[in-house]
Protein backbone atom coordinates (compact mmCIF):
# COMPACT_ATOMS: atom_id res chain seq x y z
CA UNK A 1 0.00 0.00 0.00
CA UNK A 2 1.32 3.45 -0.89
CA UNK A 3 1.87 6.19 1.66
CA UNK A 4 -0.95 8.20 0.09
CA UNK A 5 -3.43 5.33 0.30
CA UNK A 6 -2.40 4.84 3.93
CA UNK A 7 -3.01 8.56 4.52
CA UNK A 8 -6.50 8.34 3.01
CA UNK A 9 -7.30 5.25 5.07
CA UNK A 10 -6.10 7.00 8.23
CA UNK A 11 -8.18 10.13 7.62
CA UNK A 12 -11.25 8.20 6.47
CA UNK A 13 -11.22 6.39 9.83
CA UNK A 14 -10.49 9.57 11.80
CA UNK A 15 -13.94 11.18 11.68
CA UNK A 16 -13.22 13.35 14.75
CA UNK A 17 -10.28 13.97 17.08
CA UNK A 18 -11.54 11.08 19.24
CA UNK A 19 -11.51 8.59 16.37
CA UNK A 20 -8.14 9.96 15.27
CA UNK A 21 -6.61 9.32 18.70
CA UNK A 22 -8.09 5.80 18.70
CA UNK A 23 -6.60 5.10 15.26
CA UNK A 24 -3.17 6.38 16.38
CA UNK A 25 -3.38 4.13 19.46
CA UNK A 26 -4.27 1.12 17.31
CA UNK A 27 -1.28 1.71 15.02
CA UNK A 28 1.08 2.20 17.95
CA UNK A 29 -0.19 -0.96 19.67
CA UNK A 30 0.48 -2.94 16.51
CA UNK A 31 4.01 -1.50 16.35
CA UNK A 32 4.95 -2.61 19.87
CA UNK A 33 4.35 0.64 21.78
CA UNK A 34 3.19 0.41 25.40
CA UNK A 35 0.44 2.66 26.75
CA UNK A 36 1.24 4.29 30.09
CA UNK A 37 -1.15 6.27 32.27
CA UNK A 38 -0.61 9.59 34.00
CA UNK A 39 -1.53 7.99 37.33
CA UNK A 40 1.10 5.26 36.91
CA UNK A 41 4.64 5.31 38.28
CA UNK A 42 6.79 5.69 35.17
CA UNK A 43 9.78 3.36 35.07
CA UNK A 44 11.18 3.83 31.57
CA UNK A 45 14.02 2.13 29.74
CA UNK A 46 16.37 3.23 26.98
CA UNK A 47 15.01 2.06 23.66
CA UNK A 48 11.53 1.73 25.14
CA UNK A 49 8.49 2.76 23.09
CA UNK A 50 5.56 4.32 24.93
CA UNK A 51 2.53 6.52 24.49
CA UNK A 52 0.03 8.40 26.62
CA UNK A 53 -3.44 9.71 25.81
CA UNK A 54 -5.36 12.71 27.13
CA UNK A 55 -9.11 13.27 26.97
CA UNK A 56 -9.41 10.45 24.40
CA UNK A 57 -8.47 13.03 21.75
CA UNK A 58 -4.72 13.69 22.14
CA UNK A 59 -1.77 11.28 21.97
CA UNK A 60 1.90 11.76 22.81
CA UNK A 61 4.10 8.88 21.64
CA UNK A 62 7.84 8.56 22.25
CA UNK A 63 10.83 6.29 21.78
CA UNK A 64 13.56 6.66 24.41
CA UNK A 65 16.92 7.40 22.82
CA UNK A 66 20.11 5.45 23.32
CA UNK A 67 22.03 8.43 24.72
CA UNK A 68 21.80 10.40 27.94
CA UNK A 69 18.65 12.47 27.77
CA UNK A 70 20.16 15.48 29.51
CA UNK A 71 22.89 15.64 26.85
CA UNK A 72 20.97 14.56 23.76
CA UNK A 73 17.52 16.00 24.45
CA UNK A 74 14.25 15.53 22.57
CA UNK A 75 13.36 15.56 18.88
CA UNK A 76 9.69 16.51 18.64
CA UNK A 77 7.12 16.74 15.85
CA UNK A 78 3.87 18.40 16.90
CA UNK A 79 0.53 18.51 15.09
CA UNK A 80 -3.17 18.57 16.02
CA UNK A 81 -6.01 16.07 15.78
CA UNK A 82 -8.99 18.44 15.45
CA UNK A 83 -10.45 20.10 12.34
CA UNK A 84 -13.00 22.89 11.78
CA UNK A 85 -16.63 21.89 11.49
CA UNK A 86 -19.84 21.67 13.50
CA UNK A 87 -20.46 20.37 17.01
CA UNK A 88 -23.91 19.20 18.13
CA UNK A 89 -25.39 21.15 21.05
CA UNK A 90 -27.15 19.53 24.03
CA UNK A 91 -30.91 18.95 23.58
CA UNK A 92 -30.42 19.44 19.83
CA UNK A 93 -33.75 18.35 18.35
CA UNK A 94 -35.75 21.16 16.73
CA UNK A 95 -39.14 20.58 15.09
CA UNK A 96 -40.24 22.98 12.34
CA UNK A 97 -43.96 23.26 11.51
CA UNK A 98 -44.48 19.91 13.20
CA UNK A 99 -42.77 18.05 10.35
CA UNK A 100 -39.10 18.90 9.69
CA UNK A 101 -36.70 17.59 12.32
CA UNK A 102 -33.32 19.34 12.45
CA UNK A 103 -30.44 19.47 14.94
CA UNK A 104 -29.07 22.49 16.76
CA UNK A 105 -25.31 22.85 16.22
CA UNK A 106 -22.54 25.34 16.87
CA UNK A 107 -19.56 26.12 14.70
CA UNK A 108 -16.24 24.64 15.83
CA UNK A 109 -13.19 26.59 14.66
CA UNK A 110 -13.25 28.40 11.33
CA UNK A 111 -14.77 26.23 8.59
CA UNK A 112 -15.70 27.61 5.16
CA UNK A 113 -19.42 27.40 5.85
CA UNK A 114 -20.63 27.30 2.24
CA UNK A 115 -18.76 24.05 1.56
CA UNK A 116 -20.89 22.16 4.11
CA UNK A 117 -24.16 22.68 2.28
CA UNK A 118 -25.96 19.95 0.28
CA UNK A 119 -23.53 17.21 1.32
CA UNK A 120 -24.57 14.00 3.10
CA UNK A 121 -23.22 14.17 6.67
CA UNK A 122 -22.51 11.61 9.38
CA UNK A 123 -22.15 12.00 13.15
CA UNK A 124 -19.23 10.79 15.26
CA UNK A 125 -17.44 11.53 18.52
CA UNK A 126 -17.48 10.50 22.16
CA UNK A 127 -20.33 9.49 24.48
CA UNK A 128 -20.14 9.41 28.28
CA UNK A 129 -22.19 6.79 30.12
CA UNK A 130 -23.09 6.04 33.71
CA UNK A 131 -20.37 4.24 35.62
CA UNK A 132 -20.09 2.69 39.05
CA UNK A 133 -18.33 5.84 40.28
CA UNK A 134 -19.88 9.21 39.30
CA UNK A 135 -16.37 10.70 39.15
CA UNK A 136 -15.39 8.13 36.52
CA UNK A 137 -18.15 7.78 33.93
CA UNK A 138 -17.66 5.26 31.16
CA UNK A 139 -16.50 6.52 27.78
CA UNK A 140 -17.44 5.07 24.40
CA UNK A 141 -16.59 6.27 20.92
CA UNK A 142 -19.45 6.35 18.46
CA UNK A 143 -19.63 6.69 14.69
CA UNK A 144 -23.12 6.74 13.23
CA UNK A 145 -21.64 5.78 9.92
CA UNK A 146 -24.63 6.66 7.76
CA UNK A 147 -25.54 9.81 5.80
CA UNK A 148 -28.22 10.85 8.29
CA UNK A 149 -27.94 14.65 8.00
CA UNK A 150 -27.79 17.33 5.33
CA UNK A 151 -27.67 21.14 5.38
CA UNK A 152 -29.88 22.17 2.44
CA UNK A 153 -29.21 25.40 0.57
CA UNK A 154 -31.97 27.93 0.03
CA UNK A 155 -32.89 28.10 -3.66
CA UNK A 156 -31.29 30.98 -5.55
CA UNK A 157 -34.80 32.23 -6.40
CA UNK A 158 -35.29 32.98 -2.69
CA UNK A 159 -31.73 34.15 -2.04
CA UNK A 160 -30.60 36.18 -5.04
CA UNK A 161 -27.54 37.41 -3.09
CA UNK A 162 -26.06 33.96 -2.48
CA UNK A 163 -23.48 34.48 -5.27
CA UNK A 164 -22.88 38.12 -4.36
CA UNK A 165 -21.25 37.70 -0.97
CA UNK A 166 -24.15 36.42 1.17
CA UNK A 167 -23.30 36.23 4.89
CA UNK A 168 -24.45 32.96 6.42
CA UNK A 169 -26.06 33.10 9.86
CA UNK A 170 -24.44 30.38 11.98
CA UNK A 171 -27.53 29.88 14.14
CA UNK A 172 -30.08 29.88 11.34
CA UNK A 173 -28.61 28.91 7.97
CA UNK A 174 -26.32 26.02 8.89
CA UNK A 175 -28.56 23.71 10.96
CA UNK A 176 -28.72 20.20 9.48
CA UNK A 177 -31.98 18.53 8.50
CA UNK A 178 -32.51 15.00 9.85
CA UNK A 179 -35.86 13.77 8.60
CA UNK A 180 -39.56 14.39 8.10
CA UNK A 181 -41.52 13.16 11.13
CA UNK A 182 -45.06 11.80 11.14
CA UNK A 183 -45.60 12.26 14.86
CA UNK A 184 -44.24 15.01 17.15
CA UNK A 185 -43.33 12.32 19.69
CA UNK A 186 -40.76 10.97 17.23
CA UNK A 187 -38.50 13.95 17.88
CA UNK A 188 -38.18 13.39 21.63
CA UNK A 189 -34.67 12.11 22.34
CA UNK A 190 -34.10 11.31 18.66
CA UNK A 191 -30.31 11.63 18.86
CA UNK A 192 -30.02 9.84 22.21
CA UNK A 193 -32.06 6.94 20.84
CA UNK A 194 -29.84 6.84 17.76
CA UNK A 195 -26.73 6.68 19.97
CA UNK A 196 -28.23 4.02 22.25
CA UNK A 197 -29.01 1.81 19.25
CA UNK A 198 -25.49 2.29 17.85
CA UNK A 199 -23.79 1.45 21.18
CA UNK A 200 -26.42 -1.06 22.36
CA UNK A 201 -26.93 0.77 25.65
CA UNK A 202 -30.01 2.14 27.42
CA UNK A 203 -30.90 5.76 26.59
CA UNK A 204 -31.02 6.45 30.34
CA UNK A 205 -27.35 5.42 30.64
CA UNK A 206 -26.22 8.21 28.30
CA UNK A 207 -25.16 11.21 30.38
CA UNK A 208 -23.59 13.45 27.74
CA UNK A 209 -21.74 13.51 24.45
CA UNK A 210 -19.13 15.30 22.33
CA UNK A 211 -20.47 14.80 18.82
CA UNK A 212 -19.44 16.40 15.53
CA UNK A 213 -20.66 16.35 11.94
CA UNK A 214 -18.45 14.98 9.18
CA UNK A 215 -18.74 14.57 5.43
CA UNK A 216 -19.93 11.06 4.67
CA UNK A 217 -18.09 10.85 1.32
CA UNK A 218 -14.52 9.66 1.83
CA UNK A 219 -11.30 11.24 0.61
CA UNK A 220 -9.93 10.18 -2.76
CA UNK A 221 -7.24 10.74 -5.37
CA UNK A 222 -8.16 13.04 -8.26
CA UNK A 223 -6.50 14.38 -11.41
CA UNK A 224 -5.55 12.74 -14.75
CA UNK A 225 -2.80 10.73 -13.06
CA UNK A 226 -4.29 10.72 -9.55
CA UNK A 227 -1.66 13.27 -8.56
CA UNK A 228 -3.92 15.23 -6.19
CA UNK A 229 -5.56 14.37 -2.87
CA UNK A 230 -9.13 15.57 -2.29
CA UNK A 231 -10.02 14.94 1.32
CA UNK A 232 -11.53 16.49 4.41
CA UNK A 233 -9.55 17.05 7.62
CA UNK A 234 -6.16 17.22 5.89
CA UNK A 235 -5.68 20.11 8.32
CA UNK A 236 -4.15 18.66 10.35
CA UNK A 237 -4.48 14.88 10.23
CA UNK A 238 -2.09 14.87 7.28
CA UNK A 239 0.75 16.08 9.50
CA UNK A 240 -0.27 13.72 12.30
CA UNK A 241 0.00 10.85 9.82
CA UNK A 242 3.35 12.02 8.40
CA UNK A 243 4.80 12.42 11.88
CA UNK A 244 3.54 8.99 12.90
CA UNK A 245 5.04 7.36 9.81
CA UNK A 246 8.37 9.06 10.50
CA UNK A 247 8.37 7.95 14.14
CA UNK A 248 7.73 4.33 13.19
CA UNK A 249 10.09 4.19 10.20
CA UNK A 250 13.09 6.14 11.50
CA UNK A 251 16.25 4.67 12.97
CA UNK A 252 17.15 4.38 16.62
CA UNK A 253 19.14 7.44 17.67
CA UNK A 254 20.68 8.97 20.81
CA UNK A 255 17.88 11.53 21.10
CA UNK A 256 14.40 10.70 22.42
CA UNK A 257 11.88 10.96 19.57
CA UNK A 258 8.44 12.36 20.39
CA UNK A 259 5.25 12.65 18.33
CA UNK A 260 2.89 15.21 19.81
CA UNK A 261 -0.70 15.00 18.51
CA UNK A 262 -2.74 17.49 20.55
CA UNK A 263 -6.36 18.61 20.31
CA UNK A 264 -8.24 21.91 20.06
CA UNK A 265 -5.75 23.89 17.97
CA UNK A 266 -8.63 25.19 15.87
CA UNK A 267 -10.16 26.94 18.89
CA UNK A 268 -6.99 28.33 20.46
CA UNK A 269 -5.45 25.29 22.23
CA UNK A 270 -6.54 26.51 25.69
CA UNK A 271 -7.68 23.12 27.01
CA UNK A 272 -6.11 20.37 29.12
CA UNK A 273 -5.36 18.45 25.91
CA UNK A 274 -4.29 21.54 23.92
CA UNK A 275 -0.87 23.07 23.31
CA UNK A 276 -1.68 26.12 25.45
CA UNK A 277 -1.55 24.00 28.60
CA UNK A 278 1.19 22.34 30.62
CA UNK A 279 0.59 18.91 29.02
CA UNK A 280 3.72 18.71 26.86
CA UNK A 281 6.10 20.12 29.47
CA UNK A 282 4.64 17.74 32.07
CA UNK A 283 5.04 14.69 29.84
CA UNK A 284 8.61 15.55 28.84
CA UNK A 285 9.54 16.09 32.49
CA UNK A 286 7.97 12.78 33.46
CA UNK A 287 9.94 11.03 30.72
CA UNK A 288 13.12 12.47 32.22
CA UNK A 289 12.14 11.52 35.76
CA UNK A 290 11.10 8.07 34.54
CA UNK A 291 14.70 7.59 33.40
CA UNK A 292 15.88 8.29 36.97
CA UNK A 293 17.04 11.80 36.13
CA UNK A 294 16.18 14.94 38.10
CA UNK A 295 14.54 18.28 37.26
CA UNK A 296 17.89 19.94 36.60
CA UNK A 297 18.68 17.27 34.04
CA UNK A 298 15.24 17.80 32.50
CA UNK A 299 16.06 21.47 31.94
CA UNK A 300 19.37 20.46 30.41
CA UNK A 301 17.50 18.05 28.11
CA UNK A 302 15.26 20.89 26.91
CA UNK A 303 18.29 23.02 26.12
CA UNK A 304 19.38 20.30 23.68
CA UNK A 305 15.96 19.84 22.05
CA UNK A 306 14.29 21.00 18.84
CA UNK A 307 10.73 20.72 17.57
CA UNK A 308 8.80 20.84 14.31
CA UNK A 309 5.37 22.43 14.56
CA UNK A 310 3.69 20.72 11.61
CA UNK A 311 0.52 22.27 10.21
CA UNK A 312 -0.53 23.03 6.66
CA UNK A 313 0.59 25.96 4.50
CA UNK A 314 -1.22 28.01 1.85
CA UNK A 315 -0.23 27.10 -1.69
CA UNK A 316 -0.64 29.72 -4.40
CA UNK A 317 -4.20 29.52 -5.70
CA UNK A 318 -4.41 29.43 -9.52
CA UNK A 319 -7.42 31.79 -9.48
CA UNK A 320 -6.08 34.19 -6.84
CA UNK A 321 -2.38 34.69 -7.51
CA UNK A 322 -2.62 38.22 -6.07
CA UNK A 323 -3.33 36.80 -2.59
CA UNK A 324 0.25 35.51 -2.31
CA UNK A 325 3.29 37.44 -1.17
CA UNK A 326 5.07 38.61 -4.36
CA UNK A 327 8.35 36.82 -3.61
CA UNK A 328 7.22 33.80 -1.54
CA UNK A 329 4.72 31.70 -3.48
CA UNK A 330 4.52 28.04 -2.40
CA UNK A 331 3.12 25.61 -4.97
CA UNK A 332 1.52 22.19 -4.74
CA UNK A 333 3.98 19.40 -5.43
CA UNK A 334 7.09 21.45 -4.67
CA UNK A 335 7.80 20.28 -1.14
CA UNK A 336 7.19 21.27 2.51
CA UNK A 337 6.90 24.95 3.39
CA UNK A 338 8.62 26.99 6.10
CA UNK A 339 6.17 29.48 7.65
CA UNK A 340 7.52 32.86 8.75
CA UNK A 341 5.82 35.91 10.30
CA UNK A 342 7.37 39.06 11.74
CA UNK A 343 4.42 39.35 14.14
CA UNK A 344 5.27 36.03 15.80
CA UNK A 345 2.22 34.06 14.66
CA UNK A 346 4.73 31.48 13.38
CA UNK A 347 7.76 30.45 15.41
CA UNK A 348 10.32 30.01 12.61
CA UNK A 349 13.37 32.28 12.81
CA UNK A 350 16.55 32.09 10.77
CA UNK A 351 18.10 29.50 13.12
CA UNK A 352 15.07 27.21 12.97
CA UNK A 353 14.82 27.78 9.24
CA UNK A 354 18.45 26.78 8.72
CA UNK A 355 17.91 23.55 10.68
CA UNK A 356 14.94 22.54 8.55
CA UNK A 357 16.59 23.49 5.27
CA UNK A 358 19.58 21.35 6.23
CA UNK A 359 17.27 18.42 7.01
CA UNK A 360 15.48 18.76 3.67
CA UNK A 361 18.77 18.99 1.78
CA UNK A 362 20.03 15.83 3.45
CA UNK A 363 16.76 14.04 2.66
CA UNK A 364 16.78 15.19 -0.96
CA UNK A 365 13.52 17.09 -0.46
CA UNK A 366 12.73 20.55 -1.93
CA UNK A 367 11.79 23.24 0.56
CA UNK A 368 9.57 26.33 0.10
CA UNK A 369 8.84 29.45 2.14
CA UNK A 370 5.53 31.11 3.06
CA UNK A 371 5.10 34.67 4.33
CA UNK A 372 1.73 36.42 4.41
CA UNK A 373 1.13 39.44 2.25
CA UNK A 374 1.77 42.44 4.49
CA UNK A 375 -1.83 43.64 4.00
CA UNK A 376 -3.44 40.30 4.94
CA UNK A 377 -3.79 38.78 8.39
CA UNK A 378 -2.80 35.12 8.57
CA UNK A 379 -3.42 32.33 11.03
CA UNK A 380 -1.22 30.82 13.71
CA UNK A 381 -0.22 27.36 14.99
CA UNK A 382 0.90 25.51 18.10
CA UNK A 383 4.47 26.62 17.25
CA UNK A 384 4.66 29.95 19.11
CA UNK A 385 2.80 28.49 22.10
CA UNK A 386 5.23 25.58 22.39
CA UNK A 387 8.31 27.71 21.82
CA UNK A 388 7.28 30.07 24.61
CA UNK A 389 6.45 27.28 27.07
CA UNK A 390 9.48 25.05 26.47
CA UNK A 391 11.98 27.76 25.43
CA UNK A 392 13.33 25.63 22.60
CA UNK A 393 13.75 26.23 18.84
CA UNK A 394 10.47 25.40 17.07
CA UNK A 395 10.30 25.12 13.29
CA UNK A 396 6.89 26.21 12.00
CA UNK A 397 6.22 24.46 8.69
CA UNK A 398 3.48 22.79 6.74
CA UNK A 399 2.68 20.91 3.58
CA UNK A 400 1.10 23.12 0.89
CA UNK A 401 -2.67 22.88 0.41
CA UNK A 402 -5.56 24.60 -1.36
CA UNK A 403 -9.07 25.11 0.09
CA UNK A 404 -7.81 25.13 3.68
CA UNK A 405 -10.74 24.77 6.14
CA UNK A 406 -13.11 23.66 3.39
CA UNK A 407 -15.06 20.44 3.96
CA UNK A 408 -12.68 19.02 1.31
CA UNK A 409 -9.12 20.28 1.02
CA UNK A 410 -6.74 19.73 -1.90
CA UNK A 411 -3.13 18.56 -1.73
CA UNK A 412 -0.44 16.85 -3.79
CA UNK A 413 0.66 13.23 -3.63
CA UNK A 414 4.28 14.36 -4.13
CA UNK A 415 4.12 16.59 -1.04
CA UNK A 416 2.97 13.67 1.07
CA UNK A 417 6.08 11.74 0.06
CA UNK A 418 8.33 14.77 0.53
CA UNK A 419 6.98 15.51 4.01
CA UNK A 420 7.32 11.94 5.25
CA UNK A 421 10.91 11.85 3.96
CA UNK A 422 11.77 15.15 5.67
CA UNK A 423 10.20 14.08 8.97
CA UNK A 424 11.97 10.72 8.87
CA UNK A 425 15.30 12.46 8.27
CA UNK A 426 14.55 14.78 11.21
CA UNK A 427 14.02 11.77 13.48
CA UNK A 428 17.04 9.98 12.01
Amino acid sequence: MTNTQELLNFINKSKTAFQSAAEIKSILDNQGYTEIKEEDNWDLEKGGKYYITKNDSAVIAFEIGAGDIEKDGFRLIGAHTDSPGFRIKPNPEMLVEGKYLKLNTEVYGGPILSTWFDRPLGVAGRVTLKGENPFKPKVELVDINKPILIIPNLAIHMNREVNEGYKFNKQKDTLPLVTIVEDKLEKDGYLINLISESLNVKPSDILDFDLFLYEYAEGMLVGPDEELISCGRLDDLWMVFAGLKALLNSNKIKETKVLVALDNEEIGSLTAQGANSSILENILERITLGLKKDREEFRRALSNSVMISADLAHAMHPNYQEKCDPTNTPMLGKGPVLKIAAGGSYSTDSYASAVFKGICEKAGVPCQTFVNRSDLRGGTTIGPITASKLNIPVIDMGAPVLSMHSIRELASVKDNEYTIKAFTEFFN
